[in-house]
């Protein structure tokens, strides 16, 4: 199989997390949808990242879906609960959480990179509050706890980091670390693990 997506894309990391954590063989193809001959446009519909692109030439898209079919496809670890609904409800609410943060922090970037003068604040303010608040849960959610969900890796966990690192990323200026040291050490634990490491480093 066959994944498209670039490195600054948060959601094209998560799934990334997922089949390496997975170890499910697959080539990553770093094509930017906007770039003249993109194959995105031509299998996804929707023109966006991610796109997978099974053996049969199927494509997955979105990073939800995507996710949940990559951890369908074996057991090692299972990264979304399957015999306890409250547990999968748990992570998949996690992942909802962590592409919200994604979902504003691009808002912000997609508005900044705009004329000042055509700029809204108010819709930039909307989304950085809603930032705010979500880091405010996930940290709370978290406490002094390992994982996000149970006692080993999820998907909650993968969309977590992918969600912090995009703020490193897009949001400089935002001290999510000191507002929440147990969201900063989580994800220096998170970033020793190889996955991240070799996302992290394009």
């Amino acid at each position: 199989m066959k994944l498209l997506g670039t490195n600054t894309s948060p959601y094209v990391r998560k799934v990334r997390l997922v089949l390496l954590e997975k170890n499910i063989p697959h080539d990553y193809v770093v094509d930017p949808p906007r770039e003249p001959g993109s194959l995105v446009a031509r299998v996804n519909p929707l023109g966006r990242i991610p796109a997978l692109i099974l053996d049969d030439e199927t494509c997955v898209f979105d990073s939800p879906v995507i996710a949940e079919y990559a951890d369908s496809l074996n057991d090692k670890p299972i990264l979304i609960p399957r015999n306890d609904a409250k547990a999968r409800m748990r992570v998949k609410r996690w992942e909802a959480l962590a592409d919200g943060i994604m979902d504003s922090a691009a808002a912000v970037r997609t508005e900044s990179l705009r004329p000042a003068e055509k700029q809204e604040a108010g819709n930039i303010n909307l989304h950085n509050n809603a930032i705010t608040r979500a880091l405010a849960y996930a940290a709370d959610q978290l406490g002094v706890r390992e994982w996000c969900e149970g006692d080993s890796i999820t998907l909650a966990d993968l969309a977590l980091v992918s969600a912090l690192a995009y703020l490193d990323l897009r949001q400089t200026e935002r001290d999510w670390r000191g507002a929440h040291p147990n969201l900063a050490a989580w994800f220096a634990r998170m970033g020793g693990r190889a996955s991240v490491r070799a996302t992290l480093a394009g």
